[in-house]
């Protein structure tokens, strides 16, 4: 059977892909950063769609650090926005994230029921592209906000792709060889001038569209999702996959 990759965007995308492929949930600004940050900090995460599921597992777990927002807005009684820099800066590292985002987290959860999911973004795209070469067919999702491919989302997406074709794989669509011929030898900064960073000047959260853009393929770290908690699969060095741990709710 010959390998295969395509790039899609939106989480009611997932669907399509639920037999047969892994599925990677891409949300650069910010869900994925935010999760793969927190797995890399050493926290256990968590991947909500609503406030409602948000309050109610946090009821499970032990002073859990809640995380997100909606519409852009954070929540009340929520810790922090949804912000990979404000997540660097605390040191509670035994606190488990649970993470809410418009768009970002819905398609971490729909990734996390199909067969095979993962999380990556700008900081693991590279060791999420190797470690994908398991499978023989792969979709890259895109998150998508307000009904549109994000430019850094689609130049992560192409990042994964581009790497799996050069080990062997074929675009399964002329959309997806586009989208890799787009973003092929572009900088990451080029999306800095997206509707992404222009909402994070707009609304004072440039310290996140910094972190962003300073944390390039800087981990080693390959980030499965099960159900609705993001989990490591593997770290650099061995690309063998890793006990899965920290499955209950309980610790």
């Amino acid at each position: 059977m010959p390998k295969t990759v395509i790039i899609d965007c939106f989480p009611a995308s997932v669907q399509h892909y639920r037999k047969d492929y892994a599925v990677v949930a891409v949300d650069v600004m910010r869900a994925a950063t935010t999760a793969v940050s927190a797995l890399a900090l050493g926290r256990r995460c968590f991947s909500v769609s609503s406030e409602e599921s948000a309050f109610a597992l946090a009821a499970q777990l032990q002073d859990p650090l809640l995380m997100g927002e909606m519409g852009g807005d954070m929540p009340a009684s929520f810790d922090l926005n949804n912000s990979p820099a404000q997540l660097a800066h605390r040191t509670d590292l035994s606190r488990p994230v649970i993470l809410l985002s418009s768009s970002g987290t819905r398609l971490i959860e729909d990734a996390g029921a199909c067969e095979s999911g993962y999380v990556a973004c700008f900081r693991n795209a590279t060791a999420t592209a190797d470690y994908l070469r398991r499978h023989s067919r792969i979709a890259v999702v895109g998150a998508g906000s307000r009904g549109e491919f994000r430019e850094e989302d689609q130049m992560c997406c192409a990042w994964i792709a581009a790497r799996l074709i050069e080990s062997g794989y074929t675009p399964e669509n002329q959309e997806t060889a586009q989208i890799i011929d787009r973003w092929r030898g572009v900088p990451p900064s080029a999306c800095a001038d997206g509707h992404s960073a222009l909402y994070l000047a707009r609304t004072g959260q440039l310290e996140d569209l910094e972190f962003v853009l300073k944390h390039i393929n800087d981990l080693g770290l390959v980030c499965a999702v099960h159900k609705n908690e993001v989990v490591v699969a593997a770290t650099e060095g061995s690309n063998r996959p890793v006990p899965r741990a920290g499955l209950s709710l309980s610790a």
